[in-house]
């Protein structure tokens, strides 16, 4: 019987280990075999992570050069390059109001190789535009916020107020006498002072314009009365007298425009109204490589020098995690839609 019994354990199973101990050997053979496994797995994405970027990146901008994305893009490309010994290209891809290069982006290889650098206008684009050809939402995964900046609120000299609360007043008393300007139809100036508007209780009517330039002039030549445009854009007529300053739109005073109040604070409760700036990346980029873009990035951001840079063009950084800057974009997009159904804000 004993040797019966022994050619049955030799034939299923271990010699001299009863059922119970070979179920416990099978389990712990297998857990080890999962986690040298695991760990292999591990180290294989621990390896791809450190090696991104392994080719040249590029960061299209979805507008002519020398506007301030095309700008903010080779600040932030020049220092990434140096950060990482590898090449950051940055691919100029103007057309339809951004929407070419941005459904550029939306069909690259989700890599991480492939990034996208807008401001506000990305959100006000998606809030006027019926048919895009791509999801300004789902199309697109947020990486890194680079800046933010408030406008100004500035008015013609000729016009006889000195703060926010004359111009409340004014315009008050003057129901559809007084005129705004802005870049253009659907435009970020415009659903800004439509924001003003509603938020105020105000009747200004809308003078498009092609381009801040033109919109501008025609302030300093009294043509139009009100104009809330960006920092860089006004400035240095507000300093040199041509025009009258009143406030920023951020929802606290701003560095960038010293002496100004908000206008929250200036008789318009709860108003809130930043540029920005952002990176986005094609819906599919791996977590991994959204962390370490937004960690450099991040990184590049709290830098003296990258501060100054900002501070030079009417912005600061604006460090968010990827959750965030997603959180805000979608926020905006549905905050938007709702001011161009109010204010009838249609896009050219």
């Amino acid at each position: 019987m004993r040797s019966v019994s022994h050619v049955s354990h030799v034939r299923h199973g271990v010699p001299g280990c009863s059922a119970a101990s070979l179920r416990v050997l099978l389990c712990v053979s297998l857990c080890a075999f999962l986690c040298v496994g695991l760990a292999l797995i591990s180290g294989d994405a621990a390896q791809a992570q450190a090696k991104f970027p392994a080719k040249a990146v590029t960061i299209v901008v979805p507008y002519p050069p020398g506007g301030s994305n095309d700008i903010f893009a080779r600040a932030v490309g020049r220092r990434l390059s140096e950060s990482w010994g590898q090449a950051v290209v940055i691919d100029n891809r103007p057309g339809a109001g951004g929407s070419m290069g941005a459904a550029q982006v939306a069909r690259a290889v989700p890599d991480g190789h492939t990034l996208m650098l807008v401001s506000s206008s990305f959100a006000t684009n998606a809030a006027v535009q019926a048919k895009l050809p791509f999801d300004p939402v789902e199309g697109f995964i947020p990486v890194a916020m680079v800046g933010t900046g408030p406008f100004i609120v500035a008015v013609a000299n000729k016009l006889p107020v000195q703060s926010v609360a004359e111009l409340l007043a004014f315009a008050r008393a003057n129901p559809g006498k007084l005129n705004y300007a802005s870049s253009g139809p659907g435009s970020i100036n415009q659903f800004g002072t439509e924001l003003f508007k509603i938020a105020a209780g105000v009747q200004l009517t809308h003078v498009p314009y092609k381009g801040m330039g033109p919109a501008v002039n025609d302030l300093i030549g009294g043509h139009v009365d009100v104009l809330i445009a960006s920092v860089p854009s006004v400035m240095q007529q507000l300093r040199g007298g041509k025009a009258r300053g009143l406030a920023v739109t951020s929802a606290a005073p701003s560095a960038m425009a010293p002496g100004l109040p908000a206008l929250a604070q200036a008789g318009v409760p709860g108003y809130s109204f930043e540029l920005w700036w952002g990176i986005l990346a094609p819906a599919g980029v791996p977590r991994e490589t959204v962390n370490v873009l937004n960690t450099e990035i991040n990184r590049i951001l709290a830098t003296a020098e990258m501060k100054a840079f900002l501070a030079n063009e009417g912005a600061e950084p604006a460090r968010l995690t990827p959750e965030e800057f997603a959180g805000r974009l979608r926020a905006e997009i549905l905050e938007w839609k709702r001011i161009a159904r109010e204010a009838g804000i249609q896009a050219e």
